[in-house]
C-alpha cells in the first residue's frame, strides 16, 4: 500500500539440491550446533548458507570455520583488506558469485578502496601479478614452476614476501575449493544477498502467475520426488548400494589374499589417470561468465584443461617425493604459524570422517570408498600414492559418480541439481555433503602441494 517494494525469498532453505525440511533447522539445532552457528555468526556476522549445510557435520565445521577465521582476521602477514579481495579474485575464476559478493562487502566492510572493485587492473599491480597464480592454482596447477614463484618474489617495488605469499597461496586455494563445496551442495544465496530476492507482488495464493511463468509451481511440488529429476525405483538403488558394499566386501579378501606389483600398480595409476581425461560433464551448457564476475580476473577464456591432452605429458607428482605431511605442512607453519596446523587437522577430519554407516546400513567401514575419492581427486591432478591399487577406483566409483566428483573439482560452476541427483541415489544428503567435503579438502590439497613443491625448489 505504500508502494515499498518487499523482498521475497527467490529459494528454499540453504540448497537448491536439498529439501529444506532435510537441513538442520535454526532453532531446533543441538548444543553442539548452536554453538557452531553463534561462532560462525560472531565469526561473518551473518549465519550464511555454507555454514547451515556444512553442520551436517559438526567436526568439520569446527575446523573449517577456525581456519577461516584465522586466515581472514588474524594476525598474518597480509592486510586485511589484500585477503578478502584475494578470495574475491579466486572464487570468481570459477564464476562463484556467491562468494564473490560475501568478500565484496567484507572488502569494503575492512575499508577496502571501490574503485579495486572495477576490475583486477584497478588494484595494486602486486595483486595484479598473483593474477597468474591464481589461474593456473585453480584450473592447472601441474603447470606451476619454480619460474613462477620467482616472478611474484623478485618483481622490485611489486613483490611479495616468501610469508605473504604463502597467505596468498592458502587463501586461493581455499577459495577454489571453498567454490567446490558451493556449487557441489547447490548452496543458495541468502535472501538480503544479489540473487536470493525477488520483487515479486504478492498474491491470495502466496504465488502468482508471474511465479508459475518464472518455474515456481510452489514448495511441495518442487521437492515432491526426492530424487529431483530422476525418478528412481528404490528398489532399484537399494541394489546400488548393495552392489557397492559387496565390491567392497570383494575388495578386501583379494587385498588380503595378494599385493600387486610395484609395476603394476604404476600401470594401474597410468590408466586412472587416461582414464580420468575421458570422463566429462554430460550437461552442454557452457556457464556464460557475467561481467560483473569477471572483471575480477585476466584471461576469462583459460580453465580446466586435462593435462595429458594435446601430446603434452606431465610427470607424474609421486607423493613419496614430495607430500603434505612430510614437507609442505612444514614448510607453511614455518612461513605462516599455526596455519600449517590447522589445515593439517582439516585434511585429517574430512579425510577421516565417518559414521560407520552408508544409506541404510550401520557398523560399515567405509575407509576403503573415502580413499578411493581422495585418490582419485588426486590421481586427476597427476598425483600418484606408490602404496595404493588404482584399480579399486573403477570398482568403487561408477561413472554418473565420477561425472559428479569431475565437474565439482574442475569446472564447479557446471555443477548441476541432475548431477548430484543422480550418484549414490539411496544414500543421505549428509552423505553427499561428506562427500563434498572430501572434494574439498582433496582438491585444496592438491593445489597446495603443486604451489609448495614450486616454491621450496625456489628455496632450495
Amino acid at each position: 500500500e505504500l508502494g515499498i517494494r518487499i523482498p521475497r525469498p527467490l529459494g528454499h532453505g540453504p540448497s537448491r539440491f536439498i529439501p529444506e525440511k532435510e537441513t538442520v533447522q535454526v532453532g531446533k539445532e543441538d548444543a553442539t550446533m548452536h554453538t557452531l552457528f553463534a561462532e560462525s555468526f560472531a565469526t561473518l556476522g551473518r549465519l550464511d548458507n555454507v555454514t547451515l549445510v556444512m553442520v551436517f557435520h559438526p567436526q568439520y565445521l569446527e575446523s573449517f570455520l577456525k581456519t577461516q577465521h584465522y586466515l581472514l582476521q588474524m594476525d598474518g602477514p597480509l592486510p586485511l583488506h589484500y585477503r578478502h579481495y584475494i578470495g574475491i579474485m579466486a572464487a570468481a575464476r570459477h564464476q562463484c558469485s556467491y562468494l564473490v559478493n560475501l568478500h565484496v562487502n567484507d572488502f569494503l566492510h575492512v575499508g577496502g578502496d571501490p574503485k579495486w572493485l572495477n576490475g583486477l587492473e584497478n588494484a595494486p599491480q602486486k595483486l595484479q601479478n598473483l593474477g597468474e597464480l591464481n589461474k593456473m592454482l585453480a584450473h592447472r596447477p601441474w603447470l606451476i614452476t619454480k619460474e613462477h614463484i620467482e616472478q611474484l618474489l623478485k618483481t622490485e617495488e611489486n613483490s611479495w614476501s616468501l610469508a605473504e605469499l604463502i597467505h596468498a597461496v592458502v587463501l586461493l586455494t581455499h577459495y577454489h575449493s571453498l567454490a567446490s563445496f558451493t556449487f557441489g551442495c547447490g548452496i543458495s544465496p541468502e535472501i538480503d544477498c544479489e540473487g536470493g530476492h525477488t520483487f515479486r507482488p504478492p498474491s491470495v495464493s502466496n504465488y502468482c502467475i508471474c511465479d508459475i511463468t518464472n518455474g515456481y509451481h510452489g514448495v511441495d511440488e518442487i521437492h515432491a520426488s526426492p530424487a529431483g529429476s530422476i525418478p528412481v525405483s528404490s528398489a532399484e538403488s537399494v541394489c546400488e548400494v548393495e552392489a557397492l558394499m559387496e565390491k567392497m566386501k570383494q575388495l578386501q579378501e583379494c587385498r588380503d589374499e595378494e599385493e600387486a606389483s610395484q609395476e603394476e600398480m604404476a600401470t594401474r595409476f597410468e590408466r586412472e589417470k587416461r582414464e580420468s581425461m575421458f570422463v566429462c560433464s554430460s550437461e552442454d551448457e557452457e556457464s556464460a561468465t557475467t561481467r560483473d564476475v569477471s572483471r575480477h580476473f585476466e584471461d576469462t577464456s583459460y580453465g580446466y584443461k586435462d593435462f595429458s591432452r594435446h601430446g603434452m605429458h606431465v610427470p607424474t607428482f609421486r607423493v613419496q617425493d614430495y607430500s603434505w605431511e612430510d614437507h609442505g605442512y612444514s614448510l607453511v607453519n614455518r612461513l605462516y604459524p599455526d596455519v600449517g596446523q590447522l589445515l593439517d587437522e582439516k585434511f585429517h577430519i574430512a579425510y577421516n570422517l565417518t559414521y560407520n554407516t552408508m544409506a541404510m546400513h550401520k557398523d560399515v567401514d567405509t575407509s576403503m570408498l573415502r580413499r578411493a575419492i581422495w585418490n582419485y581427486i588426486h590421481c586427476m591432478f597427476g598425483i600418484r600414492y606408490d602404496d595404493y591399487d588404482y584399480g579399486e577406483i573403477n570398482q568403487l566409483l561408477d561413472r554418473s559418480f565420477k561425472v559428479y566428483i569431475k565437474t565439482v573439482v574442475c569446472t564447479p560452476e557446471k555443477t548441476t541439481k541432475r548431477m548430484y541427483d543422480s550418484f549414490w541415489r539411496q544414500f543421505e544428503h549428509s552423505e553427499k555433503v561428506h562427500v563434498n567435503l572430501l572434494l574439498v579438502e582433496a582438491r585444496m590439497q592438491a593445489e597446495l602441494l603443486y604451489a609448495l613443491r614450486a616454491i621450496t625448489r625456489y628455496m632450495t
